[in-house]
Formats: structure tokens, C-alpha cells, sequence
């Protein structure tokens, strides 16, 4: 039975250099069946634009260059300076010594277009310094400390904020940009920000309250002041409860009863999400602007279904009025040790006088998973015929038909342990299954294509063989 196909692949300008455009979209196309090719056109982070970063875990692919990339990162494109008027962040043409004078979608798209397949630039926010994928050391842009994030105690942080309007203007440039610049046929946009709550549990303080913020949140009419003395209490809550301090009634009851006493972070909490859903909503008119034809996909983080705060903040329903697709990420054999790491952050401090074995059931139980136990997890992964077909199916029945739904396939995901479930063939073979089998109309392999082992995406084929979808 023929089937629509979407079978997309997220890959890195790296691999089009390494070994050649033809005989990268020869491979994909011929052997593997993709027909659709997300390319990190703008990034600082080896997942999205380098080799692969977990080799001294997983060895090297079986293709490729078998070497570290010293990314120094930036644009892989030439961006147009006519798009940059109304920001200052203009020069920041990627400098990496491999890819010097190569605009990648230059490069790439008249041979695509030759074989039918299509392009699509697959951008992330944030871009910088993010733990676990692979960031450049500095990042060399003229100004862009002027944009950073001020947290509660003052402090600039590592990422701009979102509400700089130099920065905000400078991923509207960039969309446009290459939107009107090239012959692509979409945009793959992923929002991966953690809100201010998001940010107290992790142990981290939390932002933004740079004058920008400060100013969009008075004009929504939102003291600041009292927010940030509400943050300063609950910020002292969670440094003690990290810290193992004593609570009279339990972790989780002074939590509460701190919530209750201080709501003001609950409308910052607001004000933080709204804000930034609108900057999804902004590039998605901006691509219909330049196209109405441009496809703008949703690429949705696995913390959203992993995380129950997140998943009440990010329903499926509502993100169909600015996507014309979603990709929920499932990096089944990696998702492990990322739901650990998850859960450990609420034991660390709301949830730390129940134990992770104790809690886990539960909290399967109120996330919709059905998983290995706490103490296995991290060496079994998530199981494809349940966990991929468990959040397919839970978005398929979310965008309630507005939009289709490509499941996001690891297909060896970054590990960070040695003893962190590994990749096969059989994962990524059922991962497809499973997807067709909720609903899915197509996959989308991820994170990127310089780190895949050629015979793990073989079972990719194998299924959409089987699924009567066309090579």
C-alpha cells in the first residue's frame, strides 16, 4: 500500500564537506529512503553542526572522517547584509577552517532538487554554550554580550534573552534570510529554553530581568519588583532543599506552601511562557510572509512529555496555530538516562523524601509511559513499541488532526555513559513501525546524520520497505 512520504534526516554542513553532496544524498536517498534533508545551516553546537560528539563512547560511524571537529561555528550560509539592518549581530559568518567560502545551501540544493528531494534549514534556539550538545568554547560575534540574560541575582548568563530586541530581530533576519535567499521549502524550528521554574529546579537562578524584560513586563502590567523579592524566596527554598536542610513538614508541602505565599513567580512564569511561544509564532508568520508555500515544522523538545510542568505548559492542540507539522523528539535508546536526569532534578528538592523507585510508577503513571523500572532505565532505554508509539500516539491524538505528525527517530543520539543503552538496528526498525502504527504520516531521523552508523539506519529501510513506502 503506497503511503504519503515524509521521511526526513537532520544532518550537519560537516558531512556534505567529508564525503562529497552526491555521494551523501546518493546514500540517503538510494539506500535509506529519505526524501527530505534538515541541515544545520546556523549553529554553535557539534550536535547540530559538527561530527559526531560521542565518539570516544560510540566509536566512529561507518562513514565519514573519523576525526574531532574543532568547530568555532556560526552561519554555514552567506547571509545577506540587506536582511541585517535592524540588528547589530551581523558578522557571524561561521569561520571553521573546513568550511571556509562554502555556502552550504548553495552547495547543497540544485543537487537535491535534481533527485526530488527537498531542504529544509533546521534551526535551534538556544544557539550557544548548551551542556550535553557539543558547544563551542567562545563564541565570536562582536556585541552579542549586550544581549545576554540578567538573573535574579544580577548576574549576565551564558544565553541572550529572547526579549533583546537585537536578538530577537536577528533570528527574524536570519528566517527571511534564507527564506527568500534560497530555493528551500521550509523551516525546522526548535525551542529548547527552559522557563524560570524550569530553571529553580535545575538549581540554577532564574531570568530573565534585563531591562527588556522588566520594560515588556510592566507593559503587560507586571511589577517587577515584587516578582523578583517573591524569586528571591523561592530561590532560597530550593538552594536548601538541594542542600538537605530541614523542613517541618516535608520538601514538597514547604514548596507549596512557598508557591502559595509568593504566586507573583507564577505570573512571571506566564509572562516568561508567553513571551516565548510568541517567538515561535512570529517566525512561523514571517515564513508564511515570505511564502505562504514554505512549510514551518515544530521540532518538540522530549523534555515536554518527559517533564509534567512542561507538558501542562506546551499542549499539542495549541501549537497547531503556528506549525504545519510537528516532530515530537523520541531518542528511545538515549531517552533513558535524559528522563534520570530529568526526574533526578524534582528528587534533588520537591520531590526528594520519595525515592526514585518509589515515585517512578507514579509519574509513568501521570506522563502516560510504560518503561523499564528507575534502576534499569538508564541501561534499557525506552522501548520503541512503547515509548515512541505511546508519544506519537499521544500527539496524533493532540494536533486532533490539524497537522501531521513526523516522529523524531534517534538513530545513535549522543550517549554520555558508558553504560547508557546503545543503538541498533532493531531500535530504529520498531521506532518506524511503531510511528505508522499510531498514526505518524512520516519520521524524521535525528539528531544528526554524522554520528548514525549506516547499518542502524538500515532498519530504517527495512521498515519503510515494509510499509509499502518507496525508496
Amino acid at each position: 500500500m503506497s503511503r504519503r512520504k515524509f521521511v526526513g534526516i537532520q544532518i550537519s554542513p560537516i558531512s556534505f564537506v567529508d564525503e562529497g553532496v552526491e555521494v551523501v544524498l546518493d546514500t540517503l536517498q538510494q539506500r535509506v529512503g529519505v526524501n527530505v534533508l534538515m541541515i544545520g545551516t546556523v549553529s554553535w553546537l557539534g550536535l547540530k553542526a559538527g561530527r559526531s560528539i560521542s565518539h570516544k563512547l560510540d566509536g566512529w560511524p561507518d562513514h565519514g572522517v573519523p576525526e574531532p571537529l574543532t568547530m568555532k561555528g556560526g552561519a554555514y550560509f552567506h547571509p545577506h547584509p540587506e536582511y541585517y539592518a535592524n540588528t547589530f549581530i551581523q558578522d557571524f559568518r561561521a569561520k571553521d577552517n573546513t568550511m571556509q567560502g562554502i555556502d552550504i545551501l548553495e552547495m547543497v540544493i540544485p543537487e537535491a532538487k535534481r533527485r526530488g528531494m527537498r531542504v529544509m534549514p533546521e534551526l535551534m534556539e538556544p544557539l550557544f554554550k548548551y551542556a550535553g550538545h557539543g558547544s563551542t568554547n567562545n563564541v565570536e560575534i562582536a556585541n552579542l554580550p549586550q544581549c545576554l540574560e540578567i538573573d535574579l541575582l544580577g548576574r549576565a548568563g551564558q544565553e541572550p534573552c529572547t526579549n533583546n530586541p537585537d536578538y530577537r530581530l536577528w533570528w527574524h533576519a536570519m528566517i527571511e534570510d534564507q527564506c527568500r535567499s534560497y530555493d528551500v521549502d521550509g523551516i525546522m524550528w526548535c525551542n529548547e529554553r527552559r522557563s524560570p521554574l524550569d530553571q529553580l529546579i535545575a538549581g540554577l537562578a532564574p531570568g530573565c530581568f534585563c531591562p527588556h524584560c522588566r520594560r515588556e513586563a510592566m507593559a503587560r502590567g507586571i511589577e517587577v519588583e515584587p516578582v523578583r523579592k517573591a524569586f528571591l524566596e523561592v530561590w532560597d527554598y530550593f538552594q536548601k532543599a538541594r542542600a538537605d536542610a530541614e523542613f517541618v513538614d516535608g520538601a514538597l508541602i514547604e514548596f507549596l506552601r512557598v508557591l502559595l505565599r509568593n504566586p507573583e513567580i507564577l505570573i512571571w512564569e506566564r509572562f516568561w511562557l508567553e513571551r516565548n511561544k510568541d517567538l515561535d509564532r512570529e517566525l512561523y508568520g514571517l515564513v508564511k510572509w515570505c511564502n505562504a508555500d514554505l512549510e514551518f515544522g515544530l521540532n518538540v523538545w522530549n523534555r515536554n512529555h518527559f517533564n509534567p510542568i512542561r507538558k501542562a505548559q506546551w499542549p499539542w492542540d495549541e501549537q497547531t496555530h503556528y506549525a504545519d507539522w510537528v516532530k515530537p523528539i523520541t531518542y528511545q535508546h538515549q531517552s533513558g538516562q535524559v528522563y534520570v536526569k530529568e526526574m533526578s532534578d524534582f528528587h534533588k528538592s520537591i520531590l526528594r523524601d520519595l525515592t526514585p523507585q518509589e515515585f517512578t510508577p507514579i509519574m509513568y503513571k501521570l506522563l502516560g509511559l510504560n518503561e523499564a523500572p528507575w534502576e534499569q532505565l538508564t541501561q534499557a532505554g525506552m522501548d520503541p513499541d512503547t515509548y515512541v508509539y505511546g508519544q506519537c500516539a499521544d500527539a496524533v491524538r493532540g494536533v486532533r488532526g490539524k497537522v501531521p505528525v513526523y516522529m523524531g527517530i534517534g538513530v545513535d543520539a549522543p550517549r554520555v555513559q558508558a553504560d547508557q543503552a546503545v543503538c541498533t538496528p532493531d531500535i530504529v526498525y520498531r521506532s518506524v513501525l511503531a510511528t505508522y502504527r499510531a498514526g505518524g504520516q512520516g519520521v524524521i531521523f535525528a539528531p544528526n546524520y554524522a554520528s548514525m552508523k549506516l547499518t542502524n539506519l538500515d532498519g530504517a529501510a527495512r521498515a519503510l520497505r515494509e510499509l509499502g513506502i518507496e525508496l
